[in-house]
């Protein structure tokens, strides 16, 4: 076989968002670009924030001995203490820089930690529906994704987590606010998972970390927060990046933070540490890291993303179609509607449908969930808007 047995398993889903690419591509070629409406693909458009540019500017002008060289493998410290400042703020807790690891983004992040802590058949946890790319992060590191089912609202079902819960646990990985229901998930809910965590280290004498991907942690609307979760659990990661939140995803720029009572601190930095170099990443872009330490307090125009959401809660209200309400993020989690024909609810069916209308949005069974599709509005308020009548048309001949 020409590829690895787990490579070659992983493509066929892997191709469905492949596929969508191309077949986008096509359209705007065959009909024009403002003519498709390619709701697709999570690519922020929002710019990034003025103070990027400025400080972006004047930091490519100095020309200091080494200032492009290799960074330490965990990072600037003096990069880290800035971004352990913020974090504190952020989670509730005090840390120092040695607390914080700068990562080649979230991705980048995530495969540290799990290479770090997974032994073969670890199991790592995840709430379905769950962001693609876990399955390939946690099987690349020998470990198990076992799914478990979220309530009816896309919260965290405690409950069937603790359910499964075993010795072979690893770690509970979360993602809030979420990819892609856009759910935040409450205090209240991680109080009570950190609670559940520890009774079950207690009995069985391991306790699993909580690793939290947050690269939409600012993104949220309607007055809400992001639960901190360092101070709710003493073996809490914390993997972020500034995708999102500066509109910065090309440039591969995020962090791995670490709760104060962690146990084994230095063992594990030691592991990240050593995991960064394992990988390929090095260290995390240089001039990146300087850039992101000057805008701890920046952040990209929110209301234009306030303003996409409600346009399209409208387009579907109209249209009649269901969806999860997003709390954060700039994704939507559409229901397949019942079709005139007994039986024909399939997220790939709907979509090919929807194709015919020139709108694209990616199969829900990518996630998890195959009687669901996501929306993601990170485009032009014209086109979503524009996109009104063939969502209508589209339901009306389903």
């Amino acid at each position: 076989m020409a590829v690895a047995n787990a490579i070659n398993d992983i493509l066929g889903t892997q191709a469905v968002i492949g596929k969508i690419f191309e077949e986008g591509n096509a359209l705007k070629k065959l009909h024009g670009a403002e003519k498709v409406f390619d709701f697709s693909l999570g690519n922020p458009d929002v710019d990034p924030p003025e103070a990027f540019f400025e400080v972006l500017q004047r930091l490519s002008k100095e020309r200091k001995k080494g200032v492009h060289g290799y960074t330490p493998n965990l990072g600037y410290p003096e990069v880290r203490e800035a971004l352990a400042r913020k974090i504190s703020t952020e989670q509730q807790v005090t840390i120092d820089g040695n607390h914080v690891v700068m990562s080649c983004g979230a991705a980048g992040g995530l495969n540290v930690v799990l290479k770090s802590i997974l032994n073969p058949t670890d199991e790592v946890i995840v709430s379905n529906p769950y962001f693609i790319e876990y399955r390939s992060f946690i099987t690349s590191h020998n470990g198990i994704i076992v799914e478990v089912d979220s309530l009816p609202d896309f919260s965290l079902d405690i409950k069937t987590i603790e359910s499964n819960l075993s010795k072979k646990t690893a770690a509970v990985l979360i993602n809030s606010p979420h990819n892609p229901t856009g759910r935040i998930y409450s205090k209240e809910t991680i109080s009570t998972l950190s609670s559940v965590m520890k009774e079950h280290g207690k009995k069985c004498g391991r306790l699993p970390y909580l690793i939290s991907d947050e690269p939409y942690r600012e993104l949220v609307y309607d007055g809400l927060e992001t639960a901190p979760v360092l101070s709710a659990y003493s073996e809490s990661i914390v993997v972020s990046s500034y995708s999102k939140s500066l509109s910065l995803p090309g440039e591969r720029i995020g962090f791995i933070a670490i709760g104060p009572e962690i146990t084994d601190k230095q063992k594990l930095l030691g592991a990240f540490n050593y995991c960064t170099r394992a990988l390929g990443y090095v260290n995390a872009p240089a001039l990146m890291q300087r850039i992101v330490a000057e805008l701890t307090g920046a952040k990209v125009d929110l209301e234009v993303y306030a303003r996409r959401r409600a346009a399209f809660i409208k387009i579907f209200d109209d249209a009649g179609i269901e969806y999860a309400r997003p709390e954060g993020a700039f994704y939507l989690f559409c229901k397949v509607p019942k079709g005139k024909q007994a039986g024909n609810e399939s997220d790939l069916a709907f979509l090919d449908h929807l194709k015919k209308y020139l709108i694209l949005g990616v199969p829900g069974r990518v996630f998890g969930k195959p009687d669901w599709f996501r929306i993601a509005y990170c485009v032009d308020e014209k086109i979503i808007n524009a996109s009104a009548e063939a969502f209508k048309k589209a339901i009306d001949s389903w």
